[in-house]
């Protein structure tokens, strides 16, 4: 049996290895020649699983170690007998932590108070009700979109327009294009436009959710606006004036904590093993490596504040830097460095994973909103 698999899934070899050869390639450059032998095809988000990539394949089994598919043409594999995995909720606290990570440095910079400010949140899936709760703990006010939440009934939530008067608002649909509810462009010009003085807008989910030349457009007019954008339109080759005006620009990595890309892994091997009616040979614990620990020193760090053990675990603008370091090149090697800054991914934790090392000597440093807002972010409880 042949798996192929992108590069830049962690410890599919040590996984799959006993189901038979595995092979890794770029999932950006994956061809019809590259599949057509094999029996397993494991990707992520930068691989187009449809027809073309696949007829006359071999393949029988299809994975997205992603938790969105549109991607994939799961019609397509349906009607031809393929199975299909997906990853729904692996990396949804990694995006989390993104998000967090991005108010409090904005925050920072700007001297913006995040406790009692409205966030607006688009699309409470498993990313986005998992950030709902991050929020409120907190100490934000939270307002919800979903339209085809509410069409089933769900009670409580805002429409688009009460969005737009959020002082944030942040993005968590998949990419639709038609139907009853389309999100290509859902953060359109008139949309923009309705944003209230010094609103945060931040994109997570997919480039094309919020219209990259109206943005542009907007940031041009306002500077009261502050924009944090991780998902490009017709990335990787994004636009380099929209790059240069946003707050944080970084290379659609806000899912690329190694515990989210690991349990991706872990999603599709599970898939696989009920698939072919096996059971498990590991488990998800034991495979994470001692090299991909993180641990705070609380006695070396004296923080001060609960930003500071952030910046410690994972740095955002690190992120910000290294993309902007690459605008300045034509756009061919634009392109060739966003998916570079992705392969080549620094090891991330997310909060709840870190270690602290005399973590009683918080209370001698922090304040107690700032011990608060360090549980709020998911770090280990502090007593």
């Amino acid at each position: 049996m042949k798996i192929l698999v992108d590069e830049n899934m962690p410890l599919a070899r040590e996984l799959f290895a006993d189901f038979g050869e595995v092979v890794t390639r770029p999932g950006r450059g994956l061809s019809p020649g590259d599949v057509r032998d094999a029996d397993v095809l494991l990707v992520r988000s930068v691989t187009r699983v449809d027809p073309s990539l696949l007829a006359g394949s071999r393949v029988r089994f299809v994975g997205t170690a992603t938790i969105g598919t549109d991607h994939v043409d799961v019609d397509w594999l349906r009607a031809r007998g393929i199975a299909f995995a997906s990853a729904p909720g692996c990396n949804a606290m990694s995006v989390v932590d993104y998000v967090s990570s991005a108010l409090l440095e904005l925050a920072d910079r700007h001297g913006l108070p995040l406790s009692g400010r409205r966030a607006g949140i688009v699309g409470l899936g498993n990313v986005g009700s998992r950030l709902r709760t991050r929020l409120l703990a907190m100490g934000l006010e939270v307002l919800g979109c979903d339209p085809p939440l509410a069409d089933g009934g769900r009670t409580g939530l805002v429409d688009l327009d009460a969005i737009a008067g959020c002082d944030i608002v942040s993005f968590h649909t998949p990419l639709v294009c038609d139907g009853a509810h389309p999100t290509r462009h859902l953060a359109d010009a008139a949309f923009l436009a309705r944003l209230k003085p010094g609103a945060i807008l931040i994109n997570t989910a997919r480039g094309a959710v919020v219209d990259n030349a109206a943005l542009l457009a907007a940031l041009q007019r306002r500077n009261d606006l502050h924009a944090v954008l991780d998902v490009w339109e017709g990335e990787p080759r994004l636009d380099r004036r929209l790059a240069a005006r946003v707050d944080l620009a970084t290379p659609h990595i806000a899912g690329y904590s190694y515990d989210g890309r690991l349990r991706g892994t872990w999603m599709l091997y599970e898939a696989f093993c009920a698939f072919l009616g096996r059971a498990p040979a590991a488990t998800l614990d034991a495979l994470v490596p001692a090299t991909a620990r993180c641990v705070l020193d609380i006695a070396q760090l004296a923080p001060r504040r609960a930003l500071d053990l952030v910046r410690a675990t994972w740095r955002i603008a690190d992120d910000d830097a290294a993309l902007r370091a690459t605008l300045e090149a034509d756009e061919d090697a634009r392109a060739a460095a966003f998916d570079r800054l992705r392969k080549q991914y620094p090891l991330r934790r997310e909060f709840a994973t870190v270690e602290l090392a005399h973590a009683q000597r918080l209370a001698a440093h922090l304040p107690a909103n700032e011990l608060a807002l360090l549980g709020a972010l998911g770090f280990a409880p502090v007593h």
